[in-house]
């Protein structure tokens, strides 16, 4: 079998015009990258808003494991499905960051024959969407540190700066930093950091704002540090947000290239859902909602995250309203969560697939919590059996009611994902779901974390010490009590444990810190050892990602 990318090469892919032809997109609102990439600008589309909206379907997953699950791969392998059945298709992807590119994930475009392409481009720099991002968030920093430079104007109490800077890539070193040395002429040093650059602000900002002038808004709220007589400080009060806004203007406007199989894809925004919200931009997704009659879209990790994140930050905040869940699963993964080690997972083992479908059962359980109907799609690995294909769907049959798909995309396709797309397409247009947040706005901050903790990690509570409890006083004092909450934490496990797989209860989650996003309008949980800026592996990707003697990039999977 060849590569993703030898696959990706070998593909014949059509002018991204005939694309948007496809999709209903006119010439004029074309911004072209190349042959195969364009912006598309929705208000030179005629009568684009009055135009109804699809059915949104999510694609989510059970917790993550070096086995792999292959999710953005169904998400892709479903939308050829449902467009091979006849169906009016769009699907809404986030843009891959270099960090795990070129750390430990490698390419993120989907795989085997259900990729969306140029492979390469969507990978690496893309349309500049990332470094547009990148810059606009640094802008703020240094008109942070340029202010208290030329006289603190605004009063700010230089210990409570807490708008650190970012770089889009893995870089363990860069943490914790201090600033400014040298001499009076490079400022006044403080301990800093950076963050990667899905874990800004900025990302999230991005991709929940609703156009250019709630874009321009959101800026203008977001808190980068207090007075001493603590009084918040944004970047409103710096004068900053009419810059940034031209830095992300372009950007701002979904990208629009195509599945092997000529579907059309947005592929636009990318926070990670273990440090962030995990979804593509709402611009996008809205987009593709009036463009398509279903859109298949996905968040970030397991459904304890991603999921999670799409339904309480992303659908609360853009009033979307899924149709159905699609719980990605394989028969790798399950028998890793029921204990099997990742060199003997080719053998058929029953009994470990079935105490790893514990997994599998709680993230089912989770979806129906936000009233979204769940369907199971089983990512075909070559060394699965015929016996552990019928153990998972005579288990989801019996314990859970929901159906259990058999999908081989990845080797033939859209054609492998057609039962899956049939049964998707059914369960959409019942009109089951009755989707609503798990919590209101109106509930407590503290609460709302502990609601999450509970009913989604399985946890007996949180951890936190007095100064947490007093920082969540403060964040209601001062107005935000009505946001919701985003919970940073290890992907791997239902616990902040990574080493704790399956479905764990009664644990305990630590809460580490809490940092207000006020522009992106949500507070970020972190919990237990996650970090906002990762590190690269012992072996990183970028060891082997290289150009042969033909100009091919080799080594992005």
């Amino acid at each position: 079998m060849p590569t993703d990318i030898e696959i990706a090469r070998a593909a014949t892919l059509q002018p991204v015009g005939a694309i948007a032809e496809q999709a209903g997109i006119p010439a004029e609102a074309l911004h072209p990258y190349g042959k195969f990439i364009a912006k598309i600008d929705t208000d030179a589309i005629p009568g684009f808003h009055d135009k109804p909206d699809g059915k949104l379907i999510l694609v989510t997953a059970i917790s993550p494991t070096p086995a792999g699950e292959g999710k953005t791969t169904t998400t892709v392998g479903l939308g050829d499905g449902l467009t091979r059945i006849g169906k009016k298709t769009m699907i809404a992807l986030r843009e891959p960051s270099l960090g795990p590119s070129f750390g430990m994930k490698g390419g993120a475009a989907g795989g085997g024959y259900a990729q969306v392409v140029p492979m390469e481009q969507i990978n690496l720099h893309f349309t500049g969407d990332f470094h547009a991002i990148t810059s606009a968030h640094n802008l703020l920093a240094a008109m942070v540190d340029n202010h208290v430079y030329w006289g603190n104007g605004l009063g700010f109490d230089t210990r409570t700066i807490t708008w650190r800077r970012v770089l889009d890539m893995n870089d363990r070193a860069l943490r914790s930093i201090v600033s400014s040395l040298g001499g009076n002429g490079n400022g006044f040093p403080r301990e800093d950091g950076f963050d990667i650059t899905v874990a800004s602000e900025v990302m999230a900002i991005f991709c929940l704002a609703r156009d250019s002038a709630d874009l321009e808004e959101r800026l203008g709220r977001i808190v980068v540090g207090r007075t001493r007589d603590k009084r918040l400080i944004t970047a409103a009060d710096l004068k900053a947000t009419g810059a940034m806004s031209v830095l992300l203007k372009d950007a701002l406007m979904p990208n629009l290239v195509q599945t092997l199989e000529g579907t059309p894809a947005f592929v636009h925004g990318g926070p990670f859902a273990n440090i962030a919200h995990g979804c593509n931009s709402v611009i996008a997704t809205r987009a593709a909602l009036k463009l398509g009659d279903y859109v298949v879209t996905e968040a970030g990790f397991g459904a304890d995250l991603g999921a999670e994140k799409f339904f309480d930050i992303k659908c609360r905040e853009a009033g979307l309203k899924p149709a159905v869940a699609v719980v990605v699963a394989t028969v790798r993964a399950l028998k890793m969560h029921g204990g099997v080690a990742k060199d003997a997972l080719g053998q058929e083992n029953l009994k470990a697939l079935e105490a790893g479908l514990s997994n599998l059962t709680r993230h089912v359980g989770n979806i129906r919590k936000f009233g979204v109907p769940p369907i199971v799609a089983i990512n075909h690995f070559a060394t699965d059996t015929a016996a552990e294909h019928e153990l998972i769907r005579n288990y989801c049959r019996n314990h859970l009611g929901v159906e259990a798909v058999i999908c081989r995309h990845w080797a033939q396709g859209g054609a492998g994902a057609e039962e899956l797309a049939h049964k998707v397409a059914a369960l959409a247009d019942e009109g089951e779901a009755d989707f609503a947040p798990l919590y209101p706005d109106a509930m407590p901050l503290r609460e709302k974390l502990e609601t999450v903790a509970r009913e989604i990690y399985g946890a007996a509570g949180i951890s936190l010490d007095a100064k947490l409890a007093a920082r969540f006083a403060d964040l209601e004092a001062a107005g935000f009590g009505e946001l919701p909450i985003c919970v940073a934490k290890t992907q791997y496990s239902f616990s902040a444990d990574p080493t704790l797989r399956g479905a764990p209860s009664g644990h305990i989650v630590p809460l580490r810190e809490l940092r207000l996003s006020a522009g992106a309008g949500f507070v970020v949980a972190i919990c237990g050892d996650i970090m906002t800026m990762p590190g690269l592996p012992r072996e990183p990707a970028a060891e082997r990602i290289h150009i042969d003697a033909q100009g091919h990039i080799e080594g992005l999977f």
